[in-house]
């Protein structure tokens, strides 16, 4: 696995390391002791997946707030799309910064997210299927979130006209209004 940090520390792009031959190839996605050995969470409790029917969907922008907070592992099995993560740690010298990464089947790319990061992603196909390795199970107590579209972040959406939302997701606080994650 070939691991690329990303600017906002602890946010990692993981990309596979084909090993090929006439048949195809064979990758790791996951070694608990690699990650390790990259400083990484390797826990990987709950294995969830989302499945977009229509391009332009946009989940987000999500997390867990402590003691539940999560570390996620996000891959793209079908289709492609555009992920995002915004640092919300508070004390962090990239607060509010966003960073994103076109996650596709093609490219076979997997973003390393660590707690204290607001997570969300738009499909840019129809029928894209996104599959996330989380570290601490789901507990609807702790969920927590951040307005996709706020101003002061203002995340250039690859297609905001045909953003498919959740009422949850549109009623989501601004930056401003958020409580920063202790990590």
């Amino acid at each position: 696995m070939i691991f690329q940090p990303l600017p906002l520390a602890g946010a990692w792009l993981v990309r596979p390391e084909p090993v090929e031959d006439e048949r195809g190839f064979f990758a790791r996605l996951y070694c608990a002791e690699t990650f390790a050995a990259h400083g990484l969470d390797p826990r990987l409790d709950q294995v969830s997946v989302s499945f977009n029917r229509r391009a332009g969907t946009l989940r987000g922008l999500h997390l867990q707030r402590p003691p539940h907070a999560e570390t996620k592992l996000v891959r793209v099995t079908a289709g492609a799309i555009w992920d995002v993560i915004v640092d919300v740690r508070a004390g962090s010298p990239t607060f509010g910064r966003w960073e994103a990464v076109e996650l596709s089947a093609a490219n076979r790319a997997q973003l390393y997210i660590p707690p204290g990061f607001a997570h969300g992603f738009q499909s840019l196909t129809d029928a894209a299927e996104v599959l996330y390795h989380i570290s601490v199970p789901y507990q609807a107590a702790s969920q927590a979130g951040v307005r996709w579209d706020d101003p002061d972040l203002a995340i250039p959406w690859p297609d905001p006209a045909a953003a498919v939302l959740s009422d949850r997701d549109r009623a989501l606080p601004p930056l401003s209004a958020f409580e920063p994650i202790a990590c």
